[in-house]
């Protein structure tokens, strides 16, 4: 079972759920998804329609203000910097499609499954297909409702964890603060109060190994 906060008041990044995998394999396997109550499953199919290159201000309500995105290549800590995220994904891409998914943990304030993503891209027509952990946090004050929010979205492509230290993280960080010069869509900007949002310092963890507050978990 997650160990993760109940106050909703608490920021984002105090919601990061953490593992380490036996490999970095997470092809899914659709047939053996869990199957999940009709608000999660909503949210899930949001969180899908954003990776497949269709945001939406609604879909990115999603997220509470202060909520966390991480994966190998951003770091971006409130929905403002979220929002930007997923609305430049069509101007770099021009077609992501979901290959399919499989759910492996449902629990009280968790969801956790395999994704796999294609991406093409514009500038290069080539297309890279992407298998990831998707970890999903959620809001205590939601999680029960009709309209489930998320604190803490982690997307996994390693068997390792994230480290959040050295010049790799510096990058993910840079990105994140980079796109949102470019992104002054009327979209975007009704977000743009969530930049004064709770925010604590990030954690670090030295290691992106099960000795970095990582334990091994077969998801």
């Amino acid at each position: 079972m997650s160990n993760l906060p109940k106050d909703s008041s608490v920021p984002g990044e105090q919601f990061e759920p953490r593992q380490t995998h036996p490999s970095e394999d997470y092809t899914p396997d659709p047939s053996k998804s869990l199957k999940l109550s009709p608000a999660r499953q909503r949210l899930v199919d949001d969180i899908i329609a954003l990776y497949s290159c269709k945001p939406t201000v609604e879909r990115v309500k999603r997220y509470t203000p202060d909520c966390v995105y991480d994966d190998q290549f951003v770091y971006a800590n409130d929905r403002y910097k979220m929002a930007g995220q997923w609305f430049a994904l069509p101007k770099l891409f021009s077609a992501s499609k979901n290959e399919g998914y499989q759910v492996v943990v449902d629990e009280p304030g968790l969801i956790q499954f395999r994704n796999e993503q294609s991406w093409t891209f514009k500038i290069i027509p080539k297309t890279a297909t992407i298998n990831a952990l998707v970890s999903l946090s959620l809001d205590p004050a939601t999680e029960d409702s009709d309209f489930i929010q998320v604190k803490y979205h982690k997307d996994q492509a390693n068997d390792k964890d994230y480290s959040h230290e050295g010049l790799g993280f510096s990058f993910k960080k840079w990105q994140a603060d980079q796109v949102m010069k470019h992104m002054d869509s009327p979209e975007v900007q009704q977000f743009e109060a969530d930049k004064g949002a709770a925010k604590d310092a990030v954690k670090t963890y030295g290691s992106g190994a099960a000795e970095g507050n990582a334990p091994t978990k077969d998801l």
